[in-house]
C-alpha cells in the first residue's frame, strides 16, 4: 500500500511576523500509525525540499508519544527535510492521499494548482482522500466531476471557528475552514472544541483538529483493506 502525504511549504503566519507550517502531531501520528502497518509513505510539498514545522506545534504542551518519536527518528526527519515536489506526483502511483494540517495550508494548498489537480485525480479514481484540522483548506477550490465544489452535499468537518478563536488567529487567517466548507455546500458538523471527531463520506475523510489525526489515518487504512 502506498500513501502520499502532502505538506504545506508556507511558513509565514500572515502579517504577524511569526512562523507557521504544518502541525507535527498531525503528521507524526498518521505517519507512524500507517508506517507501522507496512504502508509505504511518500511526502511531497509545493516547493519540495524542507517542509516548515509550525513552532507552536513543537511546544511542551503539544508533545505526544508520536512527536517525541519523530524527534528521535532521523529517517523521518530526513523525509521532512527532503520532500518531493508536488508537481511531480501522480495519483496513479498511490493508493490514497493524506493532508496534515497546521495553518500553512490556508495560504498555499488552498490555491495550489498541482494540489487541486491531484485531489481531483485521486477523487476521480475513487481513492481515499484524507484531510485533518486546517488541511481541508486544500479543498477550497477543488471540484467534483460534476464541476461543483467537491465538498458540496458531503459530510465534512475541519478546524472549527471556535477553535480558531481559542488560538486567537481568527483575524490573521485568510479564511476560516468551517465557514469555507459551509460556503462550498459541505454538510459541516463538529464536536466540542479539541474533541476527536472524524467523518467519512464516500472516499472523503475529514478530521476536526489535531486530536483527530489518528482517526483519519485509521479510516484511510480501513478503506485500503
Amino acid at each position: 500500500m502506498k500513501v502520499l502525504f502532502v505538506l504545506t511549504s508556507h511558513d509565514k503566519l500572515g502579517d504577524t511576523g511569526e512562523k507557521t507550517g504544518f502541525w507535527i502531531e498531525e503528521f507524526a501520528n498518521p505517519y507512524y500509525s500507517l508506517l507501522d502497518k507496512g504502508v509505504e509513505i511518500t511526502v511531497a510539498s509545493p516547493k519540495g525540499g524542507k517542509a516548515p514545522i509550525d513552532p507552536n506545534s513543537d511546544t511542551e504542551e503539544n508533545q505526544t508519544e508520536d512527536t517525541q518519536r519523530f524527534k528521535k527518528d532521523e529517517a523521518a526527519q530526513k523525509v521532512i527535510n527532503n520532500t518531493h515536489k508536488l508537481s511531480e506526483m501522480k495519483s496513479e502511483d498511490f493508493d490514497a492521499v493524506f493532508y496534515p494540517g497546521g495553518h500553512g495550508p490556508l495560504w498555499d494548498l488552498s490555491k495550489d494548482k498541482d494540489s487541486i489537480a491531484l485531489i481531483e485525480s485521486f477523487n476521480k479514481s475513487q481513492k481515499p482522500i484524507g484531510f485533518v484540522c486546517h488541511a481541508p483548506a486544500a479543498l477550497k477550490n477543488v471540484k467534483g466531476e460534476d464541476g461543483e465544489p467537491l465538498v458540496k452535499g458531503k459530510k465534512v468537518t475541519g478546524f472549527t471557528n471556535s477553535e480558531e478563536e481559542a488560538v486567537q488567529l481568527t483575524d490573521v487567517v485568510p479564511f476560516l475552514v468551517e465557514d469555507m466548507l459551509k460556503e462550498n455546500g459541505g454538510i459541516y458538523s463538529k464536536e466540542s472544541d479539541w474533541s476527536e471527531y472524524s467523518l467519512v463520506d464516500g472516499n472523503l475523510i475529514t478530521g476536526q483538529n489535531p486530536q483527530s489525526s489518528g482517526a483519519v489515518a485509521e479510516e484511510i487504512y480501513k478503506m485500503l483493506n
